[in-house]
């Protein structure tokens, strides 16, 4: 008696979809605020010439689908099914109402919070990461750069190149790195190798440490040492988690599910109140509801609340600036501080980057946002209170929001609808709430 060998199917590549059904309430679609502006945005310049970047500038950093999706000016964007696939492992996630929050401050406001805490890897960052991944993959490239500050985008994005297969390569800024120790564990865990910044292992690194061997690090640095060894390397490709149009264009799934969220139950948001760091979690929530505002005439308020350690919005200069420390990216037009500033060590590491996305800075500009800076003891208030009411213990950049919203709902009159952006979970920073108590 033969046997027939043992015959096996090639391995699908990790790019095709994998026929998970996905919820028909995950949107199809990102949205594009550009479409809708009613002025665009000044455009990006090369570091060298100051002239308008091409294409071809970008390719040594970036695949060029994400490339086009940065100077895109459609509405809406298709989301290819592997990534729609890979969404519903969290998506839709929950808009709440915080009934006992209302009760706790004895407000007649209705209180709703959009939670992105529920991704796999704990906040808003993965539906830029997995999106991000994606495209380098289809593209061909082999592996990933980045920097994080507290480390959720760090932790997000090993958690799509693991699903994708693609290695990560994360620098994160010094402070975080010594105080979030579990962040970086949770890199690992899904694969990605994480760095303090700035380290001896770049030039750009090496040069700030000279300069200032005790440095607690920025988020300018640590950009500057991933994009040098990606633009170093021709299988490696960097990715941003935040700032960049095409990232805010991912987080618009958060905004989009808000907005159908809210229709289903006839409400209609009255005030927004999203963290504002670099301006993914902020521009994901807000812009489908400024969107909404310039073509239907709505007149949602959006309130940006960003830490006054680092006060890009209220305090910083709109002009073109650097992404980074070494002035290795492009020009952006965006409210900064200088690239060179370097915040205090605060808790709240993912906002403490020096400028604020284009995008956003040119809707702040447009009067089509508003902003507050918020203290951090008076963030952690909130984030304790907004905790022993409704259970979930916000991430530190989440309490800048809910301090917004909290100090809003106080002082309403009237029966408004306010609306959180709540971009993760604060399990993993327990330390600086109990530095906080």
């Amino acid at each position: 008696m033969t046997t027939s060998p043992d015959v096996r199917p090639a391995p699908r590549p990790l790019t095709e979809p994998v026929g998970t059904v996905v919820p028909s309430q995950v949107p199809t679609h990102w949205y594009n605020l550009a479409a809708d502006l009613p002025e665009p945005p000044p455009p990006a310049l090369h570091p060298g010439t100051r002239e308008p970047l091409g294409p071809q500038d970008l390719a040594p950093l970036f695949p060029m689908a994400l490339i086009a999706q940065e100077v895109s000016t459609e509405r809406y964007v298709e989301i290819p099914q592997t990534i729609r696939e890979i969404y519903a492992l969290w998506r839709p996630s929950p808009l709440v109402r915080a009934l006992r929050l209302e009760r706790a401050l004895g407000t007649p406001a209705k209180i709703y919070y959009k939670y992105e805490g529920v991704s796999p890897a704990g906040s808003h960052k993965p539906n830029t990461a997995v999106a991000q991944a994606y495209y380098n993959a289809v593209e061909g490239t082999t592996k990933l750069t980045t920097e994080t500050g507290a480390g959720q985008w760090g932790a997000s994005l090993s958690f799509a190149c693991s699903l994708l297969g693609l290695q990560c390569e994360v620098w994160q800024v010094r402070a975080s790195y010594d105080a979030k120790p579990y962040r970086r564990m949770q890199m690992e865990t899904y694969g990605g190798v994480c760095h303090p910044s700035p380290s001896d292992l770049t030039e750009a690194g090496r040069a700030m440490l000279a300069a200032d061997p005790d440095t607690t690090g920025s988020l300018g640095m640590a950009i500057s040492e991933a994009v040098e060894v990606a633009a170093q390397d021709p299988n490696a490709h960097y990715a941003l988690g935040s700032v960049l149009n095409h990232v805010l264009l991912h987080q618009s799934v958060i905004g989009i599910e808000a907005l159908d969220q809210l229709d289903a139950i006839g409400e209609t948001a009255d005030v927004v109140f999203g963290c504002a760091g670099g301006g993914s979690n902020l521009g994901g929530l807000s812009f489908p509801f400024i969107g909404r505002n310039l073509r239907d005439g709505t007149t949602t308020r959006v309130v940006a609340c960003e830490p006054a350690a680092c006060p890009s919005l209220t305090q910083g200069e709109y002009r073109y600036d650097f992404g980074d420390v070494a002035g290795l990216t492009p020009l952006l037009k965006m409210h900064t501080l200088g690239k060179d500033f370097v915040p205090p060590p605060i808790h709240a590491g993912g906002l403490r980057y020096h400028g604020m996305a284009p995008m956003v800075s040119h809707a702040y500009e447009l009067g089509l946002l508003e902003a507050i800076a918020v203290e951090q003891e008076v963030a952690f208030a909130a984030g304790v209170e907004f905790a022993r009411a409704e259970g979930i213990i916000p991430a530190p950049e989440s309490t800048h929001a809910v301090a917004g919203a909290i100090a809003h709902a106080r002082a309403a009159t009237t029966d408004e609808t306010i609306v959180i952006g709540l971009s993760g979970n604060g399990v993993l920073d327990l330390p600086a709430y109990h530095d906080f108590l």
